[in-house]
């Protein structure tokens, strides 16, 4: 299995990005998704987890109403849309992928974590700043 991000940079203060995961290897539509992310001197933190069985989502309550989650099962890639960024969102961004999809996405990200996801990406760079 292969996870790959894209799509990080350099983004003002208010501004939008979409981050991309392509997976392969692993059939999109029966998985689990994750979003994470490490902001300089912290611990990876679970921003968003998507269970595709059901389509239920969960996002940590920093950004709740500014990012969304999405899958494209026929091209399997997903997509972290971020609008209205803060400075606080700088970090590199982390996509997971599963197999397994038994747990409640609250229980992937919150109680499980990392983890729950086997397979991830290399990160991509987000910089939010003026």
């Amino acid at each position: 299995v292969h996870v790959v991000e894209s799509g990080g940079g350099l983004v003002q203060p208010g501004g939008s990005l979409r981050l991309s995961c392509d997976v392969s290897g692993l059939q999109l539509d029966s998985s689990s998704i994750g979003w994470f992310r490490r902001a300089p001197g912290k611990g990876r933190e679970a921003v968003s987890c998507l269970k595709t069985t059901d389509n239920t989502t969960y996002y940590t309550s920093s950004v709740t109403g500014r990012f969304t989650v999405s899958v494209d099962g026929a091209k399997n890639t997903v997509t972290l849309e971020m609008n209205s960024l803060r400075p606080e969102d700088t970090a590199v961004y982390y996509c997971a992928a599963d197999p397994s999809t038994w747990a409640t996405v609250q229980a992937m990200c919150v109680m499980m974590g990392e983890r729950w996801f086997k397979h991830w990406g290399q990160g991509t760079q987000v910089t939010v700043s003026s």
